[in-house]
């Protein structure tokens, strides 16, 4: 475990993290957003120990699962509007501040009604952090610059989801606590280095002056969008992560049911789990759409995904466990790039309006796979997986009927351009 957990370290450390260090302030966000994911995955090993130890069951650790999520996309839209009042710097500190005092409560629960309303506070007050991080890297670099400013938010979320996971399911074998203190601890140190070296990146006249009220999702424009000319791709995104939370939101609870495993194995597994994800989705995805287009990676990843979810269920060891889920997360993890590819191409609103819009079924996704998902475990341990192949298979066909080539030829030339 020390010995995967260093040579993963040093692979990020040498290969993502230093490149960023050309930008101070770039490298202090890249560090908070990693602190923030670090913190959501450290804590998913012991979640299942937890709620055993209170008293809950597999839809007691799908509400926590859910109850994060749902609170970040409840409140994203609001900490946005608010940081173009006040500025990016409040909300960056807010946001830290409130994960790490969130993260302390956690590790002094005793109940599980504590774990729900800590969880709870963590999901309002961390998701201050990445839609203000987006909206500072926007504020400071052009549009050369901004790809690959903003390919900085997807290589620190996944670099926290790679190594969160080992890292809290090592410290979890020896202290059910330590995990969440360690985290406490560092988004305390990403607080006051955002307080002390992080300049504000919007200026006074250019902060929105009106007084507006909370504003929270937008149901209305994700009905109307539904019914639109990329209604469809909206439901990919939602079934998607309906289906991935259907393994994500119980795994850790299946495998110690199932198997025995401790928070240091289920650790383990996560972690090869997180570094496959992000080899597909960083090497493969793109020479995958590139040879054979977004379209037919999305079919093919749909189906794909049906035999990924029942070939988890033939495990019957640590060997077959890792490979397993490891082939599963092979089939699945072009899914979620190549569908938000076809979005961002074939948006007529505006790619502002319509990747927020992704971003909203993704996050409804989140919340509703958890709840299924720790519903049905506690009737039958296999049925979140067999009903995420259920889920897959659905989108598989009516991604025949619905997914055509034909508007693959017209946005060609907007890609060349």
């Amino acid at each position: 475990m020390k010995e995967l957990s260093s040579c993963l370290s040093s692979f990020v450390a040498g290969c993502i993290i230093a490149p960023m260090f050309k930008s101070r302030n770039i490298a202090i966000l890249f560090f908070t957003l990693i602190v923030v994911m670090l913190g959501f995955g450290m804590i998913i090993p012991i979640l299942p120990f937890l709620v055993e130890e209170f008293g809950g069951s597999g839809l007691a650790m799908g509400m926590l699962m859910a109850i994060f999520s749902l609170m970040q996309f409840i409140f994203s839209p609001f900490w946005g509007d608010l940081s173009d009042r006040y500025g990016r710097k409040p909300l960056l500190i807010l946001g830290t501040l409130g994960n790490g005092l969130t993260m302390i409560g956690f590790g002094l629960s005793t109940n599980l009604e504590m774990l729900y309303i800590f969880r709870a506070l963590g999901g309002i007050l961390s998701s201050a952090t990445l839609p203000t991080a987006m909206a500072f890297i926007s504020d400071s670099t052009d549009e050369h610059q901004r790809g690959g400013g903003m390919g900085v938010v997807g290589a620190a979320m996944g670099v926290g989801m790679v190594l969160g996971p080992g890292i809290g399911g090592m410290l979890g074998g020896k202290s059910m606590q330590a995990p969440f203190f360690l985290s406490a601890a560092l988004s305390i140190l990403a607080m006051l280095l955002i307080w002390f070296l992080l300049p504000e990146s919007l200026p006074v006249d250019k902060r929105s002056t009106g007084v507006q009220g909370f504003r929270g999702p937008q149901l209305r424009p994700m009905w109307t969008a539904l019914f639109g000319p990329i209604g469809f791709l909206f439901v990919l995104a939602f079934l998607h992560n309906f289906a991935m939370t259907n393994f994500e939101g119980i795994f850790a609870y299946y495998a110690e049911a199932k198997f025995g495993y401790t928070s240091q194995t289920i650790g383990i597994i996560l972690t090869v789990v997180g570094l496959v994800s992000a080899v597909v989705q960083g090497v493969l995805t793109g020479i995958a759409t590139r040879k054979w287009g977004d379209i037919a990676v999305v079919k093919w990843s749909l189906f794909a995904s049906i035999f990924g979810f029942l070939l988890m269920l033939t495990s019957y060891n640590l060997g077959t466990v890792i490979l397993m889920t490891s082939l599963f997360i092979l089939s699945n993890a072009m899914l979620r790039p190549a569908v938000s590819s076809l979005i961002s191409k074939r948006a007529e609103s505006g790619q502002g309006v319509a990747m927020g819009l992704n971003n909203a079924f993704m996050s409804l996704g989140r919340v509703v796979g958890p709840l299924w998902a720790g519903a049905v475990l506690d009737i039958n341990l296999n049925f979140p997986f067999m009903t995420g192949a259920l889920v897959m298979l659905i989108g598989f066909v009516a991604s025949l009927f619905y997914l055509s080539g034909k508007a693959q030829v017209t946005e060609s030339p907007a890609v060349a351009d």
